[in-house]
Order: structure tokens, then sequence, then C-alpha cells
């Protein structure tokens, strides 16, 4: 569409902080004011719509404020029922990418060493106690620990399950998202974890220009769900 603004600010109310196009509030597709608690975020968004299309007239997509897709969802998808976007998140724990090491001992050699650690913290700090296994054959895992996993989830905000909306599908592996917003690892580290297969096979056969751009696409989508994480705590 084109920019028909001039400038983007940030308003302040009762209800938060705003985004002001040259006065008025950017608006949700369900006709509510974009409105956030966080001044950074806020101050972030109105950096993307400021941006966006470089200038008055100029031509931009929804493409170019991904911020704003990212907390706009959070306000009015997840925010006034959290429950269904949590248990989508949770059921993840059920096939969790981090219990599954590969058939090839050296490849399963690297994946204990740099996976356990994160399946030794989920059962730290969640009461998570999942089980591993080698290779493609599904392994049950226990219902105590998929109900912890479940809870932790559960407890979290409407930011946060739109961060992890992003961030565990793109890892496969619900321990590495609670890992991410727990602060317990940094995103690129965990998108790093979820892809030593991909890197250890490269090894050998080399690297594939098509997996190359996916896995960078993969990464833009985790580096902007983890500076929502960031902003909305006001560490960005």
């Amino acid at each position: 569409m084109k920019r028909f603004w001039d400038r983007a600010t940030v308003g302040r109310s009762p209800e938060g902080y705003s985004v002001l196009l040259d006065g008025r509030p950017v608006r949700l597709p369900g006709g509510a004011p974009f409105t956030v608690w966080s001044e950074r975020l806020a101050e972030a968004v109105a950096a993307e719509w400021d941006a966006a299309g470089g200038a008055k007239g100029g031509e931009m997509s929804f493409n170019d404020v991904p911020l704003t897709r990212l907390a706009g969802t959070a306000q009015e998808r997840i925010a006034p029922d959290p429950a269904p976007v949590a248990e989508a998140l949770a059921r993840y724990a059920e096939t969790d990418l981090l219990c599954y090491f590969a058939d090839d001992p050296r490849l399963a050699a690297i994946q204990a060493e740099e996976w356990q650690p994160l399946l030794d913290w989920a059962a730290r700090r969640h009461d998570a106690l999942l089980r591993v296994t080698a290779g493609l054959m599904p392994v049950a895992q226990g219902p105590d620990a998929l109900a912890a996993l479940r809870r932790a989830v559960s407890a979290l905000g409407a930011l946060d399950l739109a961060a992890l909306g992003v961030l565990v599908p793109a890892f496969g592996s619900l321990v590495l998202g609670l890992a991410v917003v727990d602060c317990r690892l940094e995103a690129a580290e965990a998108l790093r974890l979820a892809t030593l297969d991909e890197i250890f096979q490269e090894r050998f056969w080399g690297t594939d220009a098509e997996a190359e751009a996916r896995r960078a696409r993969v990464a833009a989508d985790v580096e902007q769900a983890a500076r929502l994480l960031a902003l909305a705590r006001g560490a960005a």
C-alpha cells in the first residue's frame, strides 16, 4: 500500500503506548488501536512505520513492520483467549526435537553434548523430565512432564506466546523456545542447536543454496521474535 503519513510517533494513554501516524493511531485489523505496555517496544514499532515506504507516497508492505505484526497478533488474537495458543505450543513437547538423537553415533555424540544440558535445565526449571531416543521412532513422554511444560507455557503473557509461536515451530522444540523466553539461551544459539543435523551433514555434502536461503529466512523470523521479547522487557 502507499504510505499516507509523514511521521510516526509514540502516544501515551491509560491503556498503554500507541503508535500514531501524523497523530492518528495505528489500528489492528479488528479496528482497535495498536497498544503495548512497553515504551521501548512502541518506539521500535514507530520506527518501523517511520521507515516503511521511505517517505509519504512510497510503497510499503506489512513485511516492513514485523514487530507490528507480532505485537498486533499478541494483542488481537492471543490476549483475549491465550489458552488455544498455549495448548498448541505445549503439544510440541510430545515430539520435542531434543528428544530425538541421530542414528549416526558421530552426530548423536554431538547432540548429546549440546542438547543434554537443555534437557537437564527443563527438568530443573520446569520439573519436566523428558525421555530421549535414537532415530525417528516416536518416544512417549510421561504425562507429568507434559503437564509441567503445559503449565509453563500457560503461565506466559500474550507477547511471550506470540514470540514462542515463531520460535517453537522454527526450532521444532518447546524446550529451546522456553529457554529463549527464560533467557537461558540467546535465540541465535537456540537456532544453531536446532540445526545441528543440517550443519553436520554439510560437513560431508557441502552447502545447498536452497537450504541456506530457507535457514536465512528462519533466522530473520527468529531474530524478530527475540527482539520482541527484549523490547517488551525494556532490554533492547
